[in-house]
């Protein structure tokens, strides 16, 4: 097996991984301990953690900070993809790579949305006065998917020096976002896993899609 048809089979059992685990957060151990008797999945271990660590605002806040930043480098790659087609006057003559992340964040922003109308879990606390969905945490999600692909796109877009300080403060990011999040007590320990798991199998894929449309090794 070649290294592209592995890294397909990789994205389709992490895809199948996260979508079990969302299924099963709906089924196994539901209790309603949540806030207004909202039922949980996996309720005894999340019951657990979040007694364990309680309620941290001050991290709520700095992960809502951070959060801006992966908003932000989508914009300027998008900005970067408008340039090319401005330059070029056509939409086939802009590079495949920057393309292809447009898709990747449509199907990530689809993904926010779904999970918005369909809720797997509730906040484990009211926020602003209301109980808002949960699963999977929106940050940790977003958060890995935009930095984990501008880490894959860096090279080809920036000179070596430019990339390695995106890519190190990339990953201080996504470490500090999930970290936080876990932490700070707005999310159940699922709504992280669950965040993290769906996440790597878009970053996989995308990473996979990348590998073909580009000449280079990936």
């Amino acid at each position: 097996m070649n290294n592209k048809k592995r890294n397909f089979l990789i994205s389709g059992i992490l895809l199948l991984i996260a979508i079990t685990f969302t299924i099963l957060v709906k089924v196994v151990d539901v209790k309603q301990i949540g806030v207004n008797n909202s039922s949980i999945g996996f309720a005894t271990l999340n019951q657990f953690i979040f007694e364990t660590t309680g309620v941290n605002i001050i991290w709520y806040h700095i992960t809502d900070w951070l959060g801006l930043i992966p908003v932000f480098m989508a914009i300027v790659y998008a900005f970067i993809g408008l340039i090319q087609l401005i330059k070029r006057r056509s939409i086939f003559k802009v590079d495949k790579e920057i393309i292809l992340l447009g898709l990747y964040y449509i199907i990530v922003i689809a993904l926010y949305v779904f999970f918005e109308k369909v809720i797997i879990n509730y906040r484990p606390i009211l926020m602003n006065g209301f109980l808002e969905a949960s699963y999977p945490s929106s940050h940790t999600l977003m958060t890995i998917c935009i930095c984990g692909s501008s880490i894959l796109i860096n090279k080809k877009l920036f000179n070596n020096k430019i990339t390695k300080v995106i890519n190190y403060l990339s990953i201080i990011i996504i470490t500090i976002t999930v970290v936080g999040r876990l932490i700070l007590g707005v999310h159940w320990f699922t709504d992280i896993i669950g965040g993290i798991l769906i996440s790597s199998g878009l970053l996989m894929t995308f990473y996979s899609l990348l590998s073909i449309i580009n000449k280079e090794n990936y």
